[in-house]
């Protein structure tokens, strides 16, 4: 009788581990292989995770997906974050730096726009949005952008250097 309890408590912890190690991958962002792999993992449990893990898992995954140079791949993972959590001010973010490096610069502006409505004090979206109206040759809404940013951060040095291209003293 003790060796079925002994090894369905020894299944039971081992599942549990290697389930904490899919987590842990996942959330990792040295390796976007290993990442991948763990984000994956969770996410075909489907609905057995949570929601909040499901989105995190997908933007994780477009996170590596942008690592490996793979935009139309991090792009679509990044949407199906928001599909599930549309107050996710981070996964419009990071699809928007996506957009950008597509040189798609009105997809990025309305997603950095998302971002910035759900999280106004979000100093990555307005760098990104500044770059974006750059990029369009907006130069006056880029700086207004860049000064939001460092006015809600001071220390972010991404909008310090943009305004020093621009000629703009700080």
């Amino acid at each position: 009788m003790r060796r079925p309890l002994v090894f369905a408590l020894v299944l039971t912890l081992s599942a549990t581990g290697a389930w904490a190690d899919r987590y842990s991958d996942c959330s990792q962002s040295k390796d976007p292989d290993r990442q991948i792999r763990g984000c994956t993992q969770i996410i075909e449990r489907g609905k057995r995770e949570s929601r909040e893990w499901r989105s995190y898992a997908y933007y994780n995954l477009g996170l590596a997906y942008q690592k490996k140079g793979e935009v139309d791949r991090a792009i679509a993972d990044y949407t199906k974050a928001i599909a599930i959590d549309q107050k996710y001010s981070n996964a419009y973010n990071n699809r928007g730096l996506a957009y950008y490096r597509k040189s798609e610069v009105d997809r990025a502006i309305a997603d950095y726009d998302k971002a910035i409505a759900i999280d106004p004090k979000y100093a990555y979206a307005y760098n990104g949005r500044g770059a974006a109206y750059q990029k369009k040759g907006e130069v006056d809404r880029a700086i207004a952008d860049y000064r939001k940013a460092l006015e809600i951060d001071p220390s972010y040095s991404y909008p310090k250097e943009n305004l020093k291209r621009l000629g703009v003293t700080l």
